[in-house]
């Protein structure tokens, strides 16, 4: 997600750091939120490149796979599960592996671009905050129900147009998706938590385990990889299974241990701005005032519910 692969680390303690050590941890924080922000753009150019949410999984989750498999080798024992383990393993990339991935760019083909960056992040906290109490019975400060009441209100702005024109559009469909993409990253960022899970090793198991689930996913929805260019194909290969499925999660645990994790995830709430951006230029989809409202009012909640 875009996204919400910026769950995917789980907070690392570590002091903050000063001077040059600040200005990296920043710049890789900075980083790591451009990725994600640009993800939601990629992801949507793939529907007009003629590619289905299962070609971008499968071109995802070979190239991130091909990457990480020498690391893989190396670093866990058993092969690829490591301490995890083999069911807690595939419970979470079921949860957060490829159908999580092809919910989420299914999501793409219906709705705009900043619909990804702003539903599915938004939810998150909000999805985890309510399983964290139901589940856990982990009590939330005020302060952060107050954000996670900002994010609800400006979620609702955000898709209050959509939802008028269900019957007549399609970004409603898109929006339930990001919906149920936001739903399952939750459960799975509980689950990474409570277990311990290393954030780089559980990456490198995602990204493989994931390979078995792909032929699945393929007799479910028309795989359209040979009717299409290398262009695109090397689009999606490169930035998903590259840049966010390994550097993205690279720079953002850099920020991390380099900054904190309360000063790495201020980064979060700047992704929709970035994603509005790029949207904007890259492919020509401008927000709407009530979305640039929306996005504002999530941004702000995102931001207090982090600080508090």
């Amino acid at each position: 997600m875009a996204h919400a692969d910026q769950a995917a680390a789980p907070p690392v303690s570590s002091p903050p750091a000063g001077g040059r050590g600040a200005l990296f941890g920043f710049a890789c924080g900075a980083g790591a939120a451009l990725i994600w922000g640009v993800q939601a753009v990629v992801s949507r150019q793939s529907a007009a490149d003629g590619l289905g949410p299962v070609d971008v999984t499968i071109l995802r989750f070979l190239t991130a796979a091909l990457v990480l498999m020498p690391f893989a080798l190396r670093r866990l024992k058993p092969f690829p599960v490591g301490r995890l383990g083999w069911r807690r393993s595939l419970a979470l990339t079921l949860l957060g592996g490829a159908p999580f991935a092809t919910v989420l760019v299914g999501g793409s083909t219906f709705a705009p671009a900043l619909h990804t960056a702003v539903i599915g992040p938004g939810l998150i906290p909000v999805f985890t905050a309510i399983l964290s109490y139901a589940w856990l019975k982990e009590r939330t400060p005020p302060a952060r129900i107050l954000g996670l009441a900002l994010i609800v209100a400006g979620i609702g702005l955000f898709s209050w147009r959509a939802v008028l024109e269900i019957g007549q559009g399609e970004a409603w469909r898109g929006d339930l998706l990001f919906v149920t993409a936001a739903a399952m990253w939750s459960v799975f960022a509980i689950l990474a938590k409570r277990w311990g899970a290393d954030a780089f090793d559980l990456t490198i198991t995602l990204s493989i385990l994931s390979l078995t689930l792909l032929p699945v996913l393929a007799l479910l929805a028309p795989v359209k990889i040979a009717a299409v260019g290398i262009a695109p194909l090397a689009l999606q290969a490169l930035y998903q299974g590259l840049l966010v499925g390994v550097g993205s999660v690279f720079l953002y645990a850099t920020a991390n241990q380099v900054l904190g994790a309360a000063r790495a995830t201020l980064f979060l709430p700047i992704v929709p701005a970035i994603t509005a951006i790029a949207s904007a230029l890259l492919i020509g989809e401008w927000p709407s005032l009530t979305e640039v409202l929306g996005m504002v009012v999530v941004m702000t909640g995102m931001t207090v519910a982090i600080r508090a």
